[in-house]
């Protein structure tokens, strides 16, 4: 019966445990059924037409699909089954097709603009306003007033991008769960900490096998780039991995070269339906950034200040394998290795030594405690049902009211896509029952605990995965502790694409901070905090290759931003890769590489011709972050509750409800700097 379909099922949250594949197909036809009639019935025109009689029953009806149709995506990224991939694939083109009507629909779009040039709209709120013109710009981008023939086409477009787009993902999750590499002889193994060892061991036990199983999720290949010493293993895992979901492959059937030319096809179509140049200005329009122009001007400045840097990081690096290794013609399945034997020479520490003093347990509650301290809140271990018995559920409150309530699912799996997220289960807004209250998924994939002879050993993190941790909890936060109730402009909703990852950027700083370190550490086997001696080493090492890492960012946020202009040309994605990397990198990867064949980011994500959000939020993240370096001198640590409060207030609590730079400027009280980012990065000499 429909009123037993648990996606159907609103009055709290979701209920994983009853969900099912067969589920999916039913809910959502009948949601779209429910919202296709409350739009027919809000295409009329109205007399007297305000807030509540237009925008709130169309917000009402939409948020329910949204939000079961976000249940069925975070299911089919954490927990991919063929029955609910083979659901999600069929009702995918339905929902797409709904999202691209509303878009299209010009009897909408002429009521957002009734209501615009109505004497009420003088009356609402900055966020209600700001709502309507985004609905104004986005009806616009949506092909609302294209001709009949044009968003016939348009749509067919939209459909056939969503389909392409998961087709990438699902062909790079499923090149990367297929690659197995067995290694019998543990000598070949050597280098390799025992912690590494014992999850490769474990997971050959899992096949049924003996000895030591890798895969390409990251928490196993990349241990063997980092600490392997022998070359050849290297080169093996490192091919593999650069080759998946390509031409070059293991399965020609995975192999997402056409889908990348066919992706960038029909992008480059929908910006000429819409009248746009090419792409990049279509994705420039809801942003900070104006141009393209604008935006390969900055990374090229950042590319030019970081490159004497990066030259200096190579040469050093060339020199230490020579002289260490006999290296003399360093490849990419060097690099990883030979950085982490320098580093540990240069500052007499290796990563596997820092894992040491970062246990799960200690790390989350750390973490819990910047969050605590920052924002006066308290957060507590709290129950519902999960997509998996890994997962954890929290909730945040103030002043003993629920604020919100947060997934925490950290584990790599067979079944969850690499990477990490997080997303929203459920948006802050007011209902008639009152204040909704916001739910979010925060997603990782760390190396899960072991049993070691009988003895459960908790998870212990990398600081690069403490980082990640803090990076995903900022996103976290911004959706957590919003305070405006209209969900368009909730939390990161209607937040400009380019200025979404300053609360997340902002958050990896407390990572290196000593009051904090002290609060999150203790090593797995003594339970003593991080050494001074220790973390004092961490700092020296803190820009190590930071020129090298920015180059690499710089190289991903140029490539994609041409791929998607139409000053391209007719560049093949492999000359425009190349281009970019003989303009800007120091390092050239072989030329099997094929990275781009899993750039979920730009092919499957949001970020197409938008990856350089992470830079340019960065420069918006460091320059906030200073405000707290500040108070650190006053106050004697940067977790200062006065700019705490600030940065909640003004950045954090009003989401999207006005623009970025406004939000900036409030808390920082100024234009932000790119002086405290190249300081940060050591790059400011």
């Amino acid at each position: 019966m429909m009123q037993e379909n648990p996606l159907l099922d609103f009055s709290d949250l979701p209920r994983f445990e009853a969900i099912e594949a067969g589920h999916v197909a039913p809910a959502i036809d009948e949601l779209l059924a429910q919202a296709r009639t409350t739009v027919s019935q809000l295409e009329a025109p109205i007399a007297d037409i305000d807030w509540d009689n237009f925008v709130t029953p169309l917000e009402l009806v939409t948020e329910k699909l949204g939000r079961a149709w976000g249940i069925v995506s975070h299911l089919n990224s954490v927990k991919d089954t063929p029955e609910l991939r083979a659901a999600y694939n069929e009702v995918q083109p339905k929902v797409t097709e709904f999202w691209t009507a509303i878009g299209q629909n010009l009897q909408l779009y002429q009521n957002y603009k009734a209501l615009a040039a109505s004497p009420k709209y003088a009356d609402l709120s900055p966020a209600r306003k700001k709502i309507i013109n985004n609905a104004l710009r986005d009806f616009k981008l949506g092909g609302a007033e294209l001709s009949d023939d044009k968003k016939k086409r348009y749509a067919e477009v939209q459909e056939k991008l969503a389909a392409l787009s998961t087709r990438f993902s699902e062909n790079v999750l499923d090149a990367t769960n297929d690659y197995k590499l067995l290694i019998s002889d543990v000598t070949e193994l050597k280098g390799l900490p025992e912690d590494v060892l014992q999850a490769a061991r474990h997971a050959a036990e899992q096949d049924e096998k003996q000895g030591y199983q890798f895969n390409l999720h990251f928490p196993s290949y990349f241990p063997v780039l980092q600490y392997a010493e022998n070359r050849a293993l290297r080169e093996t895992i490192y091919r593999a991995n650069a080759t998946k979901a390509s031409e070059l492959g293991s399965n020609p059937e995975w192999d997402n070269s056409g889908l990348i030319d066919d992706i960038l096809r029909l992008r480059q179509e929908e910006a000429q339906l819409l009248g746009y140049r090419d792409f990049a200005e279509v994705s420039l329009v809801p942003k900070m950034a104006e141009s393209a122009e604008q935006v390969e001007a900055f990374l090229l400045d950042l590319a030019n200040k970081a490159k004497p840097f990066a030259e200096k990081d190579l040469q050093e690096l060339r020199q230490f394998a020579k002289e260490q290794f006999g290296i003399d013609d360093l490849q990419a399945w060097d690099t990883t290795f030979v950085s982490e034997k320098l580093r540990e020479q240069r500052y007499a520490f290796s990563e596997q030594e820092v894992k040491q003093y970062f246990p799960e347990p200690k790390v989350v509650a750390g973490l819990f405690h910047v969050i605590e301290t920052l924002f006066a809140v308290n957060i507590q271990a709290d129950q519902a049902a999960t997509w998996h018995p890994d997962v954890k559920f929290f909730r945040v409150e103030r002043n003993g009211q629920l604020v919100g309530q947060f997934y925490l699912d950290l584990y790599a799996r067979a079944a969850k896509q690499g990477g990490a997220w997080m997303d929203d289960a459920r948006a802050r807004c007011k209902k008639e029952s009152g204040i909704q209250t916001p739910v979010v998924y925060l997603t990782c994939n760390f190396n899960a605990p072991v049993v070691v002879d009988g003895v459960a050993k908790p998870a212990s993190f990398t600081h690069d995965e403490v980082i990640t941790l803090f990076h995903e909890f900022g996103h976290g936060l911004h959706q957590l502790l919003t305070k405006v109730d209209d969900i368009s402009v909730s939390g990161i909703s209607g937040v400009e694409w380019d200025a979404v990852e300053l609360p997340s950027q902002f958050m990896e700083n407390f990572c290196w901070e000593w009051d904090v370190l002290q609060n999150m550490t203790s090593h797995i086997e003594t339970g003593q905090s991080l050494p001074r001696a220790l973390y004092d080493k961490m700092i020296a090492a803190k820009n190590f290759q930071a020129g090298l890492q920015t180059l690499r960012q710089v190289e991903f946020a140029l490539f994609d931003m041409r791929l998607h202009a139409a000053s391209n040309g007719n560049h093949t994605v492999a000359a425009t890769l190349q281009e970019v990397r003989d303009q800007v990198s120091v390092i050239q990867p072989p030329v099997f590489n094929r990275f781009q064949h899993s750039f979920g980011h730009i092919f499957a994500g949001g970020y197409a011709a938008g990856y350089f959000s992470y830079k340019w939020a960065e420069v918006l993240s460091a320059d906030a972050y200073s405000a707290f370096e500040e108070a650190a001198k006053l106050e004697g640590s940067s977790l200062s509750r006065t700019t705490g409060h600030q940065f909640q207030t003004e950045i954090l609590e009003v989401g999207g409800s006005r623009p970025a730079l406004e939000s900036f400027v409030a808390f920082r009280g100024r234009k932000p700097a790119i002086e405290a980012l190249l300081r940060h990065n050591g790059m400011n000499n």
